[in-house]
C-alpha cells in the first residue's frame, strides 16, 4: 500500500463528491462542497492509495482557529491510515496559515469517526444535542471535539507527506 496525500483544488470536487457519497448516509454533493471549498481559509487534501483516489479532508483555517468540515474515506480503505494521513496533514497545512486550535464536531454514535480524532490527539470539549438530522425520531448529537496545534513551529509531531 502506497498513501500519499496532495492538495485538491476545485478540479477534483467531483472526485471528492463521490467520495462523500460512498461515505456518508446523507453526503454532500458538489455545489455544496465546492461552496465550502471557495470559502476564505479553506482547503483540501486528497488521500490516494497509489494512483487511486480513496479519500479526501476539508478544513478551513482563519484568525488563529481551524475547523474540519468533512473527512471522507471509502469503507474498504478504512482501518488502514489513510485517515490519520489526511488529519495530520490537514494539521499541518492549517498551523502554516496561523491556526493555534482545531475544532470538529462529529456524531456522538460514530465510534470509528471518534476513535480516529483521538488516536490524532483530540478530545471531547462539548455536546450538541440533536444536531444531525436523522431519519426518524430525535436527530443525533454531535460531539464537539478540539485539538490544540503546536506552537513552535515544529508541525504536530507527525512526518511530512
Amino acid at each position: 500500500m502506497s498513501l500519499r496525500v496532495e492538495e485538491a483544488g476545485p478540479a477534483l470536487i467531483p472526485v471528492m463528491a463521490a467520495l462523500h457519497k460512498m461515505s456518508f448516509p446523507r453526503p454532500w454533493g458538489r455545489e455544496e462542497l465546492a461552496e465550502l471549498l471557495a470559502m476564505p481559509g479553506a482547503f483540501a487534501l486528497m488521500g490516494f492509495d497509489g494512483e487511486a483516489p480513496c479519500g479526501f479532508i476539508l478544513m478551513r483555517a482563519a484568525a488563529g482557529e481551524a475547523e474540519i468540515l468533512t473527512i471522507a474515506v471509502l469503507p474498504d480503505r478504512r482501518g488502514a491510515g489513510l485517515g490519520n494521513l489526511l488529519v495530520e496533514a490537514a494539521l499541518r497545512r492549517a498551523q502554516d496559515k496561523g491556526a493555534e486550535v482545531c475544532f470538529l464536531e462529529v456524531a456522538e454514535e460514530n465510534a470509528p469517526a471518534r476513535a480516529l480524532y483521538v488516536k490524532t490527539g483530540f478530545e471531547v470539549s462539548g455536546k450538541r444535542e440533536g444536531y444531525y438530522s436523522a431519519e426518524e425520531g430525535a436527530g443525533a448529537n454531535a460531539l464537539i471535539m478540539r485539538r490544540a496545534l503546536a506552537k513552535d513551529g515544529g508541525g504536530t509531531g507527525c512526518a511530512q507527506s
